[in-house]
């Protein structure tokens, strides 16, 4: 179940059912009127509030094939139309909504066990962070600076299947739970959270292995 609410009102404003449990939903930073959910029945959907509910304007199954739960989600801060999202399968998928059908713009591997939070870096529009289980957090490019180069195709302009991974930062001792970039000080600055009980807050740029 999905609801919006208002400090004002003691009554959610609007109420969406999911029928399935749902561990993220999120405005997209680009619009007012869009919502997107990460289900445990491996679909994202997309809400548009000006729509009557319960209808999703869209579904994506993440994957249709072995389905696991999703985990977290993220909207791109530069690119409205793309959508990360991350689970059980341990796999970071890129989607433009423009296009669900096509599939993943690219799968991002490399955790171990499943991740439990994925988010673009407000500064680079290619760049994105996770946190894991596995007690990492790691740095990754989607490829998408890449897609004027020789060669590079892909739905939308970017050369889906060529992201990579920059680096990691393996300081925790237990589950990572969370992560989030800094928007002001140092630019690329992050704070991560795990079950160890500790918060580190620590420079991107430190651990990447160049870009």
């Amino acid at each position: 179940m999905f609801w919006k609410w208002t400090p004002t009102s003691s009554h959610s404003l609007l109420t969406i059912p999911i029928h399935s449990c749902t561990y993220s939903a999120l405005f997209s930073p680009h619009s007012s009127t869009l919502i997107s959910t990460a289900s445990s029945d491996s679909i994202a959907r997309l809400f548009d509030i000006r729509t009557p509910p319960p209808t999703p304007t869209l579904s994506i199954p993440v994957s249709p094939h072995a389905p696991s739960e999703l985990l977290t989600q993220d909207w791109n801060k530069y690119r409205p139309d793309i959508l990360a999202v991350a689970g059980v399968d341990k796999v970071i998928r890129t989607f433009d909504l423009r296009f669900p059908n096509k599939g993943p713009l690219g799968e991002l591997l490399g955790h171990e066990y499943a991740v439990r939070k994925i988010a673009w870096s407000p500064h680079c529009g290619d760049v994105l962070i996770s946190a894991s289980y596995d007690m990492t957090v790691r740095v990754w490019s989607d490829g998408s600076s890449n897609a004027t180069a020789p060669g590079a195709g892909g739905i939308g302009g970017l050369p889906g299947g060529r992201g990579r991974m920059m680096g990691v930062m393996d300081r925790h001792t237990e589950f990572c739970a969370g992560v989030d970039w800094c928007l002001f000080g140092g630019e690329g600055w992050a704070a991560s959270v795990g079950w160890d009980e500790a918060v580190w807050v620590w420079d991107v740029g430190s651990v990447m292995g160049g870009r």
